[in-house]
């Protein structure tokens, strides 16, 4: 059967047999740090589809998703700054270089056109719209992470990519020269020069763009940077990997971490709010900003529920947390600005 390329490509004969080697694969799998099934006991992926099939309020806003229109080309050298694009896409420009994360901006997060469409307002931004970057950091191969039109777009900007081990073969299948590619495991480092470095670390999830899962790794990133400490989480349930990753790599100056598409029902592999707070207090973060949310709908829980929970969970703890609107500039020498609830305004 032929398959659209979008579909990406599994790891070759010479990767797998490396990937063999490691503690963190098995049985021709990549595995989690603590046991971790992709839906919780007694749920069925039957029973799953038919319950998202169903209506549920307030999945989308009534009205587009506020964004705020900045050139991205035309930032000020000396500014550090993260601009979220809306789920889990966002640049940051911290010590004069520039980081692009898990850009999707093809307008849907999914092999089938048409379906998990990106909200109004919130596909704003495009690859066109993109300065040239340093780095691309890829958290996993999932579509609403790697999206093959918004990769080939970007492919003239990007410097170098990091991505966990596999999730390169994508790459070149596409393409891209291997000289751009770097891909490692988990607590394995890239030094950047300059005072930069990137180290891979764990997450609690899992990987596939088809049948078969968990073939290529998903990763979180540590970005260490002549000033700064910044954690950037990618797709991540709750686990023990938080703390570890706090003593070894902490304090933090910020945490970049997934917030919505959670269920009950898919527990394991995607945060609930009130799990950011011990997250981000694990990681001893300074502060944080909640992403994976208000763009696709994944889950069930109506649109604003992730930013309205946190926000709520936040405030309760005294910790500050940082709620942008796409395209808004977060300066990340100002941890203590007071942000707008966007999301409240009725739309």
């Amino acid at each position: 059967m032929m398959l659209s390329k979008k579909f990406g490509q599994a790891p070759d004969a010479a990767r797998r047999a490396c990937f063999g080697t490691l503690p963190n694969y098995k049985n021709g799998r990549f595995q989690n740090l603590v046991f971790t099934p992709a839906l919780v006991e007694g749920e069925s992926m039957i029973k799953v589809l038919w319950n998202f099939l169903g209506k549920h309020p307030d999945t989308a806003p009534a009205g587009p998703i506020p964004f705020v229109d900045t050139d991205l080309k035309n930032l000020k050298p000396d500014e550090d700054v993260l601009i979220w694009f809306g789920h889990s896409s966002y640049l940051i420009q911290v010590d004069g270089r520039k980081f692009l994360v898990d850009p999707v901006f093809s307008g849907n997060a999914s092999p089938i056109k048409g379906s998990v469409k990106a909200f109004p307002g919130s596909d704003h931004y495009h690859a066109e719209d993109m300065p040239q970057v340093d780095l691309l950091l890829i958290s996993h191969d999932h579509w609403d992470h790697l999206d093959y039109t918004t990769i080939q777009q970007l492919e003239p900007k990007v410097g170098k990519v990091i991505c966990g081990l596999g999730v390169a073969q994508h790459f070149e299948y596409w393409g891209w020269a291997k000289e751009k590619l770097i891909e490692k495991n988990w607590y394995e480092s890239v030094d950047l020069g300059e005072g930069f470095r990137i180290t891979l670390t764990p997450a609690r999830h899992f990987s596939g763009r088809l049948f078969r899962r968990n073939i290529s790794l998903w990763t979180s990133f540590v970005l260490q940077t002549p000033t700064k400490r910044l954690f950037l989480g990618g797709d991540s349930g709750y686990g023990p990997h938080f703390k570890a990753i706090g003593e070894q790599f902490g304090p933090f100056d910020w945490a970049i971490l997934e917030c919505g598409q959670y269920n009950e029902k898919w527990h394991y592999i995607h945060s609930f709010p009130a799990e950011l707070i011990e997250e981000v207090k694990e990681l001893k973060a300074d502060n944080f900003i909640p992403v994976h949310h208000s763009k696709f709908k994944l889950g069930q829980h109506p649109w604003s529920e992730p930013l309205h929970e946190v926000s709520a969970f936040a405030e309760a703890a005294g910790l500050p947390v940082t709620t942008p609107k796409i395209g808004e500039k977060v300066s990340l020498n100002d941890g203590r600005h007071i942000w707008e609830k966007w999301w409240e305004v009725a739309l």
